[in-house]
């Protein structure tokens, strides 16, 4: 099949999970979605993944953001391995697993999504079928692919980079801007290109010129 790029429909799938069989797109509803990989169960990085997300819940839930996980092991041990999570996130903070996690032992999905490591020789099961790299996928309420990123599994993922991309693509769907370097919700944003000096007016009225194809101005948001 095509690869997915930005802009692609999020391919569609049923699957078991630890909260129960679902449709994807039947289960990412007018939500945002993010579906993120773990190349196996009771792994150490994964581990330290899965609960920093748990931790994270309250974030997700004020940006309307679902998260669900995948990984290519049975569901008899996402559910073993979850306690294994809720135990070491304990340590840090209240951490209680309450997304679902893709069973995926026959890498169905993880092929879907073009996830399997073809890079880490030691990446793989007992049969010598690759496991999935951390690749994360975030889709917006129409089931378009806005953003991807793939990690090698080696190294785990940052959190807060992913949830500042999601306040960046929220804020430019609803307002006419993008973001620039480092930004952070709360900080000044670009006006879009397409927005003329006129409108730029009305539009963001503190809105300073700094190249006439560079402007800035504050914006707040709820």
């Amino acid at each position: 099949m095509p690869a997915l790029r930005l802009g692609s429909i999020a391919p569609d799938f049923e699957a078991q999970t630890t909260k129960g069989p679902i449709k994807f797109h039947e289960w990412i509803g007018d939500s945002w979605a993010i579906l993120f990989s773990h190349p196996a169960d009771f792994t150490p990085v994964c581990t330290t993944e899965l609960a920093e997300v748990a931790r994270r819940a309250p974030d997700f839930a004020k940006r309307n953001v679902k998260v669900i996980g995948l990984s290519a092991n049975p569901l008899n041990d996402h559910d073993k391995w979850v306690d294994d999570i809720n135990d070491y996130g304990c340590k840090f903070a209240p951490t209680n697993v309450q997304f679902p996690i893709i069973a995926d032992p026959d890498r169905k999905i993880s092929e879907l999504y073009d996830m399997l490591d073809a890079q880490d020789a030691t990446n793989v099961d007992a049969k010598g079928i690759p496991f999935t790299i951390r690749t994360v996928f975030v889709i917006d309420p129409k089931k378009i692919i806005r953003l991807t990123l793939s990690y090698p599994a080696s190294t785990g993922r940052n959190f807060d980079e992913i949830l500042r991309v999601i306040d960046s693509l929220q804020i430019g769907d609803k307002y006419r801007v993008t973001t620039p370097v480092n930004w952070k919700k709360g900080e000044d944003v670009i006006v879009h290109p397409s927005v003329s000096n006129e409108e730029a007016k009305t539009l963001f009225p503190d809105f300073t010129i700094h190249k006439p194809y560079l402007r800035t101005t504050p914006l707040k948001v709820e």
